[in-house]
């Protein structure tokens, strides 16, 4: 219920040093008053005693408080700086449960109630979201960009530019005799619709770019049995996530590790050695394998040096143009520098490595280009846009649609951006989106 004053643990797990337990809702003052024993100057903050019911010390503490509506989720807020113990812990949480009124938080309800309040709008909630499950720079950055309500300032200026061409249509309309559009009006409306379709074009054209940030950039490794893939796989994580043998199919299904190269996250795929073979299981391994080469960012086909090399026609043919050759077991080499031209590299003396990292880190960067650009990174955010895209199309492709049919089709292609931001109907979407966060925030 909303009317509750709700508390969880929001730092990380204990035991730890610290561990802060928030506070949020109506009755906030009540516990500062009943377990401090007074209510701490806003944003200040106080060492104190916290005590129970019986007046037993529980533990010497820092505590704040945040009063509404300048808080994050709006409501008056708390916080505990307690040690990090269990029993600690376990303490606090207990005296609080007791009071009546207060709850344990559920997943993302602090956040969810800065949305309601105004706080946040839901692709501040999302940023917020991607920045705590941020793993490299990169997503750190793009989070932030998002949770600063870049996202927000951009959607809400094309919904605006939307709502003034439904006006200008309907105060001339107001203005006119005629049944039809006056021309001056169709042109400014036409040309006002193809600019921000313009807009909106490119923005999704940054979603490939947008998604390899937040989700990783994808590296399969491919090739036949025994090439190496998966000790190469274990040399690049420094540690043994894939069985390795000298038995031909011992790799059957896609094994994903996540690396953190040049501030990129990279996830690297061990897959299938590629043959024919009769063993059923073994190729379904091998079209996962195929797939896996085929939908990756980069693929890299392991070309053995005790194996006889494969056609470099059948490699393009299998999995396209963006495939580079790299020479495993270079171990086994006495000359490398009268081989071909490309990466050699070897599991076992740790050679080539570094050269392979950095191929991966310049094709990681080339992908995404201009990294000030401000991505689109969901999935959400592109369907939506793309409804929005769609009806503003049938205005340009339609000469003859009545005005009545037009501005419906501004105001559904205004909504749908109003969606995105959690101004129209969204009702639906939040329990989706608050889902992701962890509890205590």
């Amino acid at each position: 219920m909303s009317g509750d004053t709700i508390f969880a643990l929001s730092s990380g797990n204990v035991p730890s040093g610290v561990a802060i337990i928030r506070l949020s809702g109506p009755k906030v003052r009540f516990a500062f008053e009943t377990m401090i024993g007074f209510l701490p100057s806003a944003r200040k903050a106080v060492l104190a005693k916290i005590n129970d019911g019986s007046g037993q010390l529980l533990d010497q503490a820092i505590v704040l408080f945040f009063e509404g509506p300048q808080s994050f989720t709006g409501e008056d807020c708390g916080e505990f700086h307690v040690h990090g113990s269990r029993a600690v812990l376990n303490a606090v949480l207990n005296e609080l449960g007791q009071f009546d009124g207060f709850r344990l938080a559920e997943a993302g309800e602090f956040s969810r109630r800065a949305f309601e309040n105004g706080r946040l709008d839901l692709t501040e909630i999302e940023g917020l979201s991607d920045l705590i499950s941020a793993n490299t720079e990169h997503q750190r950055v793009l989070a932030q960009k998002q949770t600063s309500g870049m996202l927000r300032i951009l959607y809400d200026d094309w919904r605006n530019r939307l709502i003034k061409l439904r006006a200008h249509i309907e105060a001339d309309l107001d203005f006119s005799e005629e049944e039809d559009i006056p021309d001056d009006v169709n042109h400014h409306l036409i040309d006002g619709v193809e600019v921000l379709m313009n807009d909106i074009t490119a923005h999704l054209d940054t979603f490939t770019k947008g998604e390899i940030i937040r989700e990783g950039f994808k590296v399969s490794l491919v090739g036949a049995p025994n090439s190496g893939k998966s000790s190469l796989l274990n040399a690049l994580a420094k540690r043994d996530v894939a069985i390795v043998s000298e038995y031909k199919g011992t790799t059957r299904d896609i094994i994903n590790i996540s690396l953190n190269l040049d501030g990129f996250e990279v996830v690297i795929s061990d897959t299938a050695g590629i043959r024919d073979t009769d063993d059923v299981v073994e190729r379904i391994g091998i079209d996962r394998a195929i797939d896996s080469g085929r939908d990756a960012n980069l693929t890299l086909f392991l070309q053995s040096s005790d194996q006889d090399p494969w056609n470099q026609s059948d490699i393009d043919e299998m999995f396209g143009d963006n495939v580079e050759i790299i020479y495993s077991k270079s171990d086994l080499l006495s000359n490398i520098s009268a081989r071909n031209d490309g990466i050699y590299v070897s599991a076992i003396t740790q050679a080539g490595l570094k050269d392979l990292e950095q191929l991966i880190s310049i094709c990681a960067r080339n992908s995404i280009g201009n990294g000030d650009q401000l991505f689109l990174t969901r999935l959400r955010h592109k369907l939506l846009l793309e409804k929005s895209l769609s009806h503003l199309n049938s205005i340009v492709i339609d000469n003859e649609m009545m005005i009545e049919l037009i501005s419906e089709e501004l105001r559904l292609a205004s909504d749908q951006l109003g969606r995105i931001i959690g101004k129209v109907d969204v009702e639906d979407l939040l329990d989706a989106v608050f889902s992701e966060f962890c509890v205590g925030k």
